[in-house]
């Protein structure tokens, strides 16, 4: 692959595949080595989180001729077979990430993508805090701890690029269409603190199917909501610089 002086970065979230859905989007994944460097998946893979879905989900996105790079969406913890799914799908070649970083050797630099589900909170201001009843405080401490895990892993070596794959939204940019009411239970800024620490230069998420595409961090880092309904499309695809190194200076 020739180098092209930028990472391809292909996405999709909330493809919500059904037992009976194999091969819908095979054909459509075809063209992906000639339009992309890697797909990201940004969760709720499947609708129920079975693993007859899953099984669809690793049939549809294994062997595309790019690396597969996926967090799990709330749909697909929601039969508590979390981890059967993602050691399903890592067997087909696709990386999961919770908490945890993976890197892409591109011809022209390192892409390093970062990734967790991530959960729901809100945003500055009307968002939950860890105090009260203990279901309350175990709601507000699971979002603080994936936010956590999200900054460490976008902490690791510098790469070229650096991409943060979450399911949960990081900003309420991308959530307009969105009634106001639920937008504690799509995402948290949390999140986005965590991608604004870790210096990602692109946050991708899914779950708001009713949002918008684009938003910023209040750091300024580029926030796109690849939901499926959202996109409308198989996949969406960003391309981003890679950042050529500063020649070192003789004494």
């Amino acid at each position: 692959m020739a180098g092209t002086g930028c990472a391809r970065i292909a996405a999709v979230g909330d493809v919500h595949l059904g037992a009976e859905s194999a091969g819908s989007l095979r054909p459509v994944l075809s063209c992906l080595p000639e339009r992309a460097d890697m797909l990201l998946l940004a969760g709720d893979l499947t609708r129920h989180g079975t693993l007859d879905e899953a099984r669809v989900v690793a049939t549809e996105f294994a062997d595309l001729g790019v690396p597969v790079i996926a967090v799990l969406g709330n749909h697909d913890y929601h039969g508590d077979a979390e981890d059967e799914i993602t050691a399903l799908l890592t067997d087909h070649g696709i990386v999961v990430l919770e908490g945890t970083a993976t890197t892409v050797r591109l011809p022209d630099g390192i892409v390093t993508v970062a990734g967790t589900k991530g959960f729901g909170g809100g945003f500055a201001g009307k968002c939950a805090s860890a105090f009260g009843e203990r279901i309350m405080r175990e709601f507000a401490r699971y979002t603080e701890e994936l936010a956590a895990s999200l900054q460490a892993a976008l902490s690791g070596p510098r790469a070229d690029v650096t991409v943060a794959l979450t399911h949960y939204s990081p900003v309420n940019d991308t959530l307009h269409g969105e009634p106001p009411e639920i937008h504690p239970f799509l995402g948290s800024y949390l999140l986005g603190e965590a991608v604004d620490a870790g210096r990602a230069d692109l946050a991708i998420h899914g779950h708001a199917h009713a949002g918008c595409e684009q938003g910023t961090t209040p750091g300024g880092v580029r926030v796109r909501n690849v939901a499926q309904p959202v996109i409308r499309t198989a996949f969406a695809v960003y391309e981003l610089p890679i950042r050529v190194p500063e020649p070192a200076v003789a004494d």
